[in-house]
């Protein structure tokens, strides 16, 4: 009997406790416990009509108490579909924001954001739109700028967020100011928060394509007149029409470009993928092809795909040079000891299967290009493959 008071008193607690109305809930509860008790104590004392009274009483308390036995009995199948009794996650909504801001109420959008800010100051979400109105409907990038310094500054923020936010202000620096070096200092904020990491490594790629990314803006904002030269009259009739061809940009030159740009951006690995292929295909120099590669391959902080794709332009390069089955073998090698788990790894292997075939098949190796004495040092100018730039 012990055992069965505590059972049906820990049950009527965790009813009370989940029960969505606890007020009517603890009514029933105050009035069963006396209402058994009388009629036990009647029971009793009428000898063997007591039964009857008993009876009488279990009908009373199951038209009392069958809603809510049917409830905890049923409660896990039908928590499946409609959640229970947990309360909801409270997190912040941004509807009656984002409709005044597509009604053109900038102001009044911005105070709901704020409101909703009050009460989740680390959303990352709520503080984008914030600074997104700011920046875009109301061109006030410098107090969008306020608004994410802010939030760059709690310790809280997380690495990812941070890095975005400022990405973001570049870029609303460059759209709506053209203004590169604020646009650079933004970028340069995550290089110095996050050093060597693979948030500071994008950051710098970013910042070696500024002024590529301001002279594209600027031609949209003010297109030059483009003046057409006359054509050749009677080109057909001509004997030699060679002259007409465009001419060919000079590897030579081209390349001497790309090394002055990585002395000023040496994590710009799109520049030097074009120089290892300049290196490759116009000067047929797998040394400093396979060099600029390397740089590339053993920096640790690009993706295993991006590890992945230069590993196989640098086994491409050395099927074309001529270079030797051993040499290209442990090249693709390192994607399969490196990221086995990548699909191309298994590419890989089968690649590696038919190596022998495929070196049989490639053409003849082409005349090695002699460079000139400026071109001979271009590679040399980073180091060993293995350093850092």
């Amino acid at each position: 009997m012990l055992v069965a008071i505590v059972l049906v008193g820990a049950g009527l607690f965790y009813a009370l406790k989940r029960s969505c109305s606890p007020g009517p809930l603890l009514g029933k509860i105050l009035f069963t416990l006396p209402f058994v008790g009388v009629c036990i104590y009647i029971a009793v004392k009428m000898g063997p009509y007591g039964p009857f009274l008993i009876a009488l009483m279990g009908v009373a308390l199951s038209y009392l108490w069958t809603p809510h036995i049917v409830e905890v009995i049923c409660s896990p199948l039908t928590n499946m579909f409609d959640g229970g009794n947990v309360p909801p996650e409270k997190k912040p909504y941004y509807s009656i924001a984002t409709s005044k801001r597509k009604r053109g109420q900038y102001l009044e959008a911005i105070a709901a954001v704020r409101e909703q800010i009050a009460a989740f100051p680390e959303d990352f979400e709520g503080v984008m739109l914030l600074a997104s109105i700011q920046a875009e409907n109301l061109q006030d990038v410098p107090g969008a700028e306020n608004t994410l310094n802010h939030f760059c500054e709690r310790q809280k923020s997380p690495p990812n967020q941070i890095a975005a936010a400022w990405t973001t202000l570049a870029d609303w620096h460059l759209k709506f100011g053209m203004d590169v070096d604020s646009a650079r200092a933004s970028l340069q904020k995550i290089v110095e928060r996050y050093p060597e990491s693979e948030l500071a490594l994008r950051a710098e790629q970013r910042i070696a394509h500024l002024v590529e990314t301001e002279k594209m803006l600027m031609d949209q904002h003010d297109r030059p007149t483009i003046h057409l030269p006359e054509g050749v009259k009677d080109a057909g009739l001509l004997d030699c029409t060679e002259f007409l061809r465009a001419k060919e940009i000079d590897p030579g030159k081209l390349a001497a470009a790309h090394v002055k740009h990585l002395e000023l951006h040496p994590h710009d690995s799109e520049v030097r993928e074009k120089l290892a292929t300049i290196y490759a295909k116009d000067f047929q120099r797998l040394d400093l092809a396979t060099m600029e590669l390397a740089q590339l391959i053993n920096e640790p902080r690009y993706s295993a795909k991006q590890i992945a794709a230069w590993l196989n332009l640098l086994a491409n390069f050395q099927i074309e040079l001529g270079a030797d089955v051993v040499t290209v073998t442990a090249t693709l090698q390192q994607i399969v000891d490196r990221f086995p788990d990548l699909p191309t790894a298994e590419v890989t292997r089968r690649r590696l299967a038919r190596i022998n075939s495929e070196l049989k098949g490639r053409g003849e190796a082409k005349p090695q290009i002699k460079l000139g004495a400026y071109e001979q040092n271009i590679g040399l100018k980073y180091g060993s493959p293995g350093s850092k730039s």
